[in-house]
């Protein structure tokens, strides 16, 4: 997904706390990592994907869970818990219609 550079502190603070709610649910790693080598590609690259504009970044995040099991109950979970709900006050420091999401199965792992 896309950030602007000058909401890294935000985007770090709501993802510390999403973290939490995903740990709490059966998680067992939460990575978020801010794009500061993503090179403009030929047919297509990460800012091409989430329509990245001027001074924004792109994040690159994955949640491990330890089974797909756990990982489709402690999503349904994560989605119904009250800390992820948006405060009233607060602006998601992201566009969420321009993240790109889905799951994935291990097949290497070294």
């Amino acid at each position: 997904m896309p950030v602007e550079a000058g909401k890294k502190d935000a985007y770090r603070g709501m993802a510390s706390k999403a973290s939490t709610v995903f740990r709490d649910h059966g998680a067992t790693r939460v990575v978020e990592a801010w794009g500061d080598d993503v090179p403009d590609g030929t047919v297509t690259d990460f800012k091409g994907a989430v329509q990245a504009r001027g001074d924004e970044h792109v994040i690159f995040s994955w949640v491990e869970w330890p089974s797909k099991e756990t990982r489709d109950v402690g999503m349904a979970k994560v989605m119904e818990d009250a800390r992820m709900k948006p405060d009233g006050n607060a602006e998601m420091p992201f566009d969420g219609k321009r993240m790109v999401y889905g799951g994935f199965a291990p097949i290497l792992d070294r």
